[in-house]
């Protein structure tokens, strides 16, 4: 190998040359030949690797080795070939050049961080895509995990090759870049709170990729469509995208819908607003004509028998309507209303169903219906809840009820 070192220098001696040109042209000869051998060896290792990889993907039942090539792992890898070839021979080449072997060398070893990195790299995002076509895994912050250990490789590969620049060995680099921990920290700050909350995060099970999302403070309002080391990525329902800096999840509050979606149903939980000058107590003849309402007909048979054994049994004067027990028109609205979403075709009979009375307002009496829908998708829950609501405001006028309405102030025109 020494002699063929020599071959060019004596053959181009023997046509006359001086002996600094004929070091210079068996340089790049010889330099020349090993560009053919790195681009020789590069296609065909491409060739052969990408092949036999592609070749086993076919073959193989897991998807891990198709991942692999997608990702281009076989063809990075490929690229080792040449890179030996051209460690071994470079020698030869630059033997009358030390200097410039000794920058090439350095080059060489920089290039070959700068490979391995990349490999890694390719082997990174092939776990990552895996990783994510497993079911147990769908919903787990994957592409924070990956990115950890990236970041990790890039420092390591950085370090490296400041190292390698300097000419210090690793553990002085890296004792000597230990004192400059501080300025780190503040630099890769996101980074690092990013980092905790997405451990955090997976460890509690708080938040995962398809979950509904409400953060107000953001303006999002929709579903969990990526979770990394930096942001959470939430697409609205109006398809926007809003970013969340991923320490936000543990430090402020947002709301997750994903205890509903596994839950029975859907809540409803809205009020109606009812003058309280329309509440009265309830006549015979009034009761008389509810009772041909059927849902209530049997409540009201119930009742009437009951406030009327209690009345005669503690001898009340009902020549006052006042006295005593009676029936008011807002508490038997009330019991259709209970009566009527307990039989309606869209709620879950399983969960709560209540029509409560709140606390007056300025406004009226709010009187709210709390219940859950057996549908959850959000179509077909507002139109249960519309259909619903729909019904029980038509029906207050048969109860002699009145809603409450703000009425405009009309403002006359002045006279001046």
């Amino acid at each position: 190998m020494f002699l063929f070192n020599r071959y060019f220098y004596d053959y181009f001696c023997e046509f006359g040359f001086t002996d600094d040109w004929a070091k210079f042209f068996n340089m790049l000869t010889l330099l020349a030949i090993l560009c053919i051998i790195i681009y020789v060896s590069d296609v065909l290792a491409r060739i052969v690797l990408v092949k036999s990889f592609t070749k086993l993907a076919s073959r193989s039942k897991t998807e891990f080795d198709d991942l692999l090539v997608s990702h281009k792992a076989p063809r990075n890898i490929a690229h080792l070939v040449p890179l030996f070839f051209t460690i071994k021979l470079f020698p030869l080449v630059f033997s009358d050049y030390p200097k410039i072997e000794a920058f090439l060398v350095l080059l060489l070893k920089l290039y070959g961080i700068l490979l391995t990195i990349w490999i890694l790299r390719s082997v990174l995002r092939t776990l990552e895509s895996y990783f994510k076509t497993l079911p147990r895994l769908r919903d787990k912050p994957i592409d924070s995990y990956i990115q950890v250990v990236m970041l990790f490789v890039w420092i390591i590969g950085v370090a490296s090759s400041l190292a390698v620049l300097i000419d210090l060995s690793f553990l002085k680099f890296f004792t000597t870049i230990g004192a400059a921990s501080a300025v780190l920290l503040l630099i890769f700050k996101d980074t690092i709170l990013g980092f905790v909350a997405s451990i955090q995060v997976a460890i509690n099970d708080s938040l995962r990729i398809g979950d509904w999302i409400t953060m107000d403070k953001y303006g999002a309002d929709g579903d969990v469509i990526e979770i990394n080391l930096s942001t959470v990525q939430v697409q609205n329902f109006d398809k926007t995208i809003t970013n969340i800096p991923t320490y936000a999840i543990i430090s402020e509050s947002f709301k997750n819908w994903r205890g509903m979606q596994s839950s029975g149903g859907r809540r409803i939980k809205r009020s109606i607003l009812i003058r309280s000058r329309s509440i009265h107590f309830l006549t015979d003849d009034e009761i008389e004509n509810l009772k041909k309402i059927q849902l209530i007909t049997p409540y009201l048979e119930t009742k009437q028998k009951e406030l009327k054994a209690y009345n005669e049994k503690y001898k009340i004067d009902k020549t006052t309507l006042i006295n005593g027990r009676n029936l008011t028109n807002l508490g038997v609205f009330r019991k259709y209303a209970q009566t009527y979403i307990e039989n309606h075709s869209g709620i879950n009979k399983d969960m709560i169903i209540m029509v409560r009375q709140l606390e007056p307002t300025s406004q009226g009496i709010p009187l709210e219906i709390y219940a859950f829908s057996s549908d959850k998708r959000w179509v077909n829950y507002e139109y249960i809840m519309s259909d619903i609501f729909d019904h029980i405001l038509s029906a207050i006028n048969y109860f002699d009820l009145e809603l409450f309405e703000l009425t405009p102030t009309i403002v006359e025109p002045s006279k001046n």
